[in-house]
């Protein structure tokens, strides 16, 4: 198949008009478009057998595709990515909206996690999609740490930052742990912590228990690299990735198996199996991406597209990321300001706080 440039080459004015067209009218209604339709609304007066002729014609370049014999015509994938990269018109953000999303920050502007959560609703609440949003690692310098055991098969690490904030985490640690093993590990942690971030943190452990694992007792070492996990925050207890408003695409309708696809996503991205993915795909550089149906693996399987864009802190570094998700016949024109403004505002609000 051409490359998407190509294919635009390809087309005439009356092409590009009537696959416009189509498009448009698709991601306005979702229902197919036939050509008698698309007589009404074209800039020359044309016949629908003419229209149909350059229907089939984008048919067979890939960009069209027809859900039922004899029903009009729906864009293709492809023919989405080539609209959203080539004819898009993005419109400036709408002042509702921006009021919807400025209003959540109010008195939760000391509270990173409660203002990214009211930040999630607000952003699925407007848009009518699903949101997601990746909120940035705790970054403070680490004073503390200790391991306790709960159970045979369940220990938690307490983290004491040196800014006073706390964390708890619970994980699962290998087998055979004793007291005598967690408090040589927690004192083997706290003799390298001091001054270090935990992203500091979880490179220098793995060298320095490369090079004195014969200073180490075993059972310690195991804990201690057992628990570099932790420092990815993949603890229970540690929520990086917010989801909301689910229920917006479950509402939809649609056949019982898309809406079986739409629901193991979210599944696995309420069991956080996929943050690290999420947050690789807007960590390319600045400004909003758009990923169409099976461009991503996260949402291959459900037919869904992903608005998303990264936020910084204040030195312009990729903390996080802010997202919407819908199905594909998002009204994207309308959601990348959205996701764009809510991004910047995050950042700045994140940077205020630092």
């Amino acid at each position: 198949m051409a490359d998407r440039g190509a294919l635009m080459n390809e087309m005439n004015e009356r092409s590009r008009e009537v696959f416009r067209r189509v498009v448009e009218s698709y991601l306005d209604s979702g229902a197919p478009v036939g050509s008698r339709t698309l007589t009404r609304t074209m800039t020359e007066k044309v016949s629908a057998a003419t229209i149909r002729n350059v229907m089939q014609d984008l048919e067979y370049l890939g960009l069209l595709g027809s859900p039922h014999v004899s029903a009009g015509r729906i864009p293709t994938e492809l023919g989405l990515r080539m609209f959203v990269d080539g004819l898009l018109e993005v419109g400036d953000l709408d002042g509702a909206d921006r009021a919807k999303i400025d209003e959540t920050m109010g008195s939760n502007r000391n509270d990173v996690g409660s203002m990214l959560d009211s930040i999630g609703n607000a952003l699925s609440g407007v848009t009518r999609g699903a949101s997601l949003v990746l909120a940035p690692k705790h970054e403070a310098a680490v004073k503390h740490i200790e391991f306790v055991s709960l159970a045979a098969d369940r220990a938690l690490v307490v983290l004491v930052f040196a800014d006073g904030h706390v964390e708890n985490r619970v994980f699962t640690p290998p087998p055979g742990q004793t007291p005598s093993s967690m408090r040589e590990a927690a004192n083997f942690v706290n003799s390298l912590a001091e001054g270090r971030t935990l992203s500091e943190l979880g490179g220098i452990m793995q060298r320095e228990i490369t090079t004195r694992r014969q200073q180490i007792d075993s059972l310690a070492a195991e804990l201690v690299e057992s628990g570099t996990i932790l420092w990815e925050d993949k603890g229970e207890s540690t929520e990086r990735l917010i989801v909301r408003g689910r229920g917006n695409l479950l509402s939809e309708g649609g056949p019982a198996e898309d809406l079986d696809r739409i629901r193991e996503l979210f599944d696995d991205l309420e069991r956080k199996r996929d943050i690290a993915d999420f947050l690789e795909l807007a960590d390319e550089g600045e400004g909003v991406r758009i990923f169409i149906g099976s461009e991503n693996k996260l949402f291959s399987l459900s037919g869904s597209s992903l608005v998303v864009s990264p936020y910084m802190n204040a030195d312009r570094k990729i903390i996080g990321a802010v997202g919407v998700i819908g199905p594909t016949r998002l009204n994207y024109g309308r959601i990348v300001p959205i996701v764009d403004y809510t991004a910047q505002l995050v950042g700045r609000l994140i940077s205020d706080r630092s």
